[in-house]
């Protein structure tokens, strides 16, 4: 899988300008870096790709010391109250991320696959995961494997084996919006930021898991495929997303939420929006339209006039 096209973007990748930091973590890392550090101290690399076992990587398909938790089956979401895809208890996901070997004191580094947004956002919901549970050193390779191969970085045979660690939560509400505070928010005309596609947005398609078709009244569109180059294997640069949420009329540093179906394409505008472009008045609605819709009686548009 290695992709020859990608060297360049590697090198626009080391030379890329500073995201928003928090205690010099940043949300996206080259692999350059990860080259530099994934040895160091408290530095774990958090693989979360999808079926490994049934690619064409041959005998070597995992990260050298990295552990193991892919995003579709390791228990990172679940169903609640009849909606999927959300938030496990908190018993629940401080286990899993605690059976991985990580514990307060590690800079979290995530790698998907890199393969195109949508895949991407398991990253951005994983990444999402650990700033609601309060753990602030967390990032996640720009580019993900695709990246990490280019860069002919160590490949080995077998995932490691994590030792159990203690982790706590400490949570941050901030970013998450519940259905009420979703509710409270259109009433008072804070922004509400659809990030799925443009169809389903305007109400012509649906996703199964939502009720009808339509979006959130009010909402504006910045579709999770603009903000990742499935051809370069990189996240959208703070100037993009900055012209992204300048067009649909969203400044800077005002309040908004980001939802979608389920809560895994709005992770990625989350993440465009809060991490690389640092609008810090950004949260996301983690049951989004599929538990919008539940409930007849809340608005929905159709744009489509269908």
């Amino acid at each position: 899988m290695r992709i020859a096209a990608l060297a360049m973007t590697l090198a626009l990748g080391a030379a890329a300008p500073a995201f928003a930091q928090t205690n010099d973590v940043t949300p996206l890392v080259t692999a350059e870096w990860l080259k530099t550090n994934a040895g160091g101290e408290n530095v774990v690399v958090l693989d979360i790709r999808d079926e490994i076992e049934g690619t064409d990587l041959g005998e070597t398909p995992y990260i050298e010391n990295a552990v193991v938790a892919p995003y579709a089956s390791a228990g990172w979401r679940t169903e609640q109250e009849g909606v999927p895809g959300q938030l496990p208890p908190l018993d629940q996901i401080t286990a899993l991320i605690g059976s991985l070997g990580i514990d307060n004191d590690d800079h979290v580094v995530i790698v998907p696959w890199g393969t195109d947004s949508s895949e991407f956002g398991g990253a951005t919901r994983v990444y999402w995961t650990f700033k609601h549970l309060g753990h602030d050193a967390v990032s996640i390779l720009d580019g993900g494997w695709r990246q990490y191969d280019a860069a002919g970085l160590p490949r080995v045979a077998e995932a490691a084996t994590p030792e159990a660690a203690e982790f706590t939560a400490e949570i941050n509400d901030d970013i998450l919006a519940t259905t009420e505070e979703v509710q409270a928010a259109l009433d008072a005309g804070v922004t509400l930021v659809d990030g799925r596609p443009a169809e389903q947005y305007e109400g012509k398609s649906k996703s199964p898991v939502v009720r009808t078709e339509g979006t959130i009244p009010g909402a504006v569109n910045i579709e999770h495929s603009k903000l990742y180059s499935a051809e370069y294997a990189t996240f959208a640069r703070p100037e993009t997303v900055e012209a992204l949420s300048t067009a649909v009329g969203l400044a800077k540093d005002q309040e908004n939420i980001a939802f979608c179906n389920t809560g895994h394409w709005a992770s990625i505008a989350w993440f465009g929006l809060s991490e690389v472009l640092g609008n810090k008045q950004t949260a996301m609605y983690d049951g989004s339209m599929a538990e919008w819709t539940v409930d007849e009686s809340r608005p929905v548009e159709n744009k489509s006039g269908t």
